[in-house]
């Protein structure tokens, strides 16, 4: 590997800035061309007269997903098996603790701490869950079935939406970018991209199951159906063609064209398309923001804090468990790192592109760059307490 080569390209070591270039540019659309989003949005699959799929946002988290899932060598998902602890210790922080320390948080601060703030007679109109057809003013969970421009919507209180879009990132673990935090902390790299090939299989049956039942717990609509179907366009399908492609291209291309040629082509189109996507979610919450910018640190207090939470508990467990730095540090970091592709993808087909719940899983890419930079320079700076 050439030393001088830089570990992050232009798009992941400015991606904060592009995030708050894509929130002005998202708000400046929203105030003076609010058709543009609303007609990308417009189209979209639908079920029973009701939007289910956008097909530009499933395009865009597809070009997300993709380059994550074709970078995965699935062989040495079996081979992990040997290494027990730190797929255990990963495995039972991302499924067993995370998403309920997440809703804890999130419900204290949003349901107590900042209910006022936010406003507590503040609603938010929301998407009826999939396939779901009640008479208006029926009450469904803590919503309100009401008509809007001809098409039936729950209205639920604000700071639930907000907490919906927190449960959702909660319950999901790991991001493309964890493989670039765990290059920045020099961490084993075959334990990094196993873990993310095991967190997303074990997505598939899990991500809907805990999501809808926190949902639930928090009084709110829970479409399951639409949970599944989330779960089998955003990360199956990319799963499968990234099996497949990444097979067929080692085949008859070769493995050095696969790594020099195919996959740094890749990056900057993952990025682009998560940007663009922010741009279609901040055209429609600029009205929001200008009007309440403070909405913006009530969401990321509770997700800065169980990020936190989340990193020292996983890096404390590592070392007490006898890691190794290059185990632990990766380890700590996949737990405290969110899958925001997934969770802004599912925010917005379950509630709506304008909801409170897509604000929320944005909110949760803005803090986290900035966030998980801190904790790889942590990291780096206590690689000494680790044994060799």
């Amino acid at each position: 590997m050439n030393e001088n080569k830089p570990i992050m390209g232009i798009f992941e070591r400015y991606l904060t800035l592009w995030v708050a270039l894509c929130i002005f540019i998202g708000i400046f659309l929203g105030a003076y061309l609010p058709e543009f989003a609303q007609t990308l949005d417009g189209m979209s699959i639908t079920v029973n007269h009701a939007p289910v799929i956008s097909i530009p946002i499933a395009i865009c988290l597809f070009f997300m997903m993709y380059p994550i899932m074709v970078k995965i060598d699935f062989t040495e998902v079996v081979k992990a098996g040997k290494s027990i602890k730190p797929v255990s210790l990963t495995l039972i922080v991302n499924w067993a603790i995370k998403p309920f320390t997440m809703y804890a948080i999130a419900y204290f601060f949003l349901g107590f701490v900042f209910k006022q703030l936010i406003g507590e007679e503040a609603i938010d109109l929301v998407k009826m869950p999939l396939g779901l057809d009640l008479a208006v003013g029926s009450h469904y969970g803590a919503g309100i079935v009401v008509m809007d421009e001809g098409i039936k919507m729950l209205s639920i209180p604000l700071w639930r939406s907000y907490l919906a879009g927190c449960i959702l990132l909660g319950v999901a673990p790991c991001t493309a970018m964890v493989l670039v935090w765990g290059e920045l902390v020099k961490g084993n790299t075959g334990h990094t991209l196993v873990m993310v090939a095991i967190n997303s299989l074990v997505m598939l049956l899990l991500y809907g199951v805990i999501g809808g039942f926190l949902l639930g717990v928090g009084d709110l609509p829970v479409p399951w159906q639409a949970l599944l179907l989330s779960i089998s366009i955003y990360v199956a399908l990319p799963l499968v063609a990234g099996y497949f492609s990444r097979k067929w291209m080692i085949t008859y291309r070769g493995l050095s064209w696969f790594e020099q040629k195919f996959l740094p082509i890749l990056s900057p189109i993952t990025i682009v398309a998560l940007l663009f996507t922010l741009v279609l979610l901040f055209s429609f919450k600029g009205g929001v923001i200008i009007n309440n910018p403070l909405t913006i640190l009530w969401i990321a207090i509770p997700l800065t804090l169980q990020t936190l939470l989340i990193f020292f508990l996983t890096y404390l467990a590592a070392k007490l468990w006898g890691f190794s730095y290059e185990n632990a540090a990766p380890s700590a970091l996949i737990g405290a790192s969110n899958h925001f592709e997934v969770a802004i993808a599912t925010a917005v087909m379950l509630f709506g592109l304008s909801s409170g719940a897509a604000l929320a899983t944005v909110v949760g890419v803005l803090i986290e760059v900035p966030l998980m930079l801190c904790l790889v320079k942590f990291c780096q700076q206590t690689k000494p307490y680790f044994h060799p």
